[in-house]
């Protein structure tokens, strides 16, 4: 059973077998997705969405595209920019 957890973040999150799902807004106002970073070093997974990018500190935005996995290392600077449609993703948690 997914549980699905609200709070003061610009995502809806559910904790399923294999992962966390996180599920971004396209209507999520741009100043809610702030540079930060994590607690812990983390994989993810882009399940669904158009147009959105990642960018970590001092590198410029790359394009996420459906299927694409990649890493964000623990305390790491990082942030999401918006795209053309709402997002999904599954974070795995590596430690922490």
């Amino acid at each position: 059973m997914a549980e699905t957890i609200f709070g003061n973040y610009p995502f809806l999150s559910e904790y399923e077998i294999g992962g966390e799902i996180r599920s971004f807004d396209v209507r999520v106002e741009d100043e809610e997705l702030v540079w930060h970073r994590d607690a812990e070093h983390r994989e993810v997974e882009v399940l669904e969405g158009e147009g959105w990018q990642f960018q970590y500190e001092n590198c410029l935005p790359c394009l996420l595209k459906k299927g694409m996995i990649f890493e964000i290392p623990k305390g790491e600077y990082h942030r999401l920019i918006k795209g053309y449609n709402n997002l999904k993703v599954r974070i795995i948690k590596k430690d922490g």
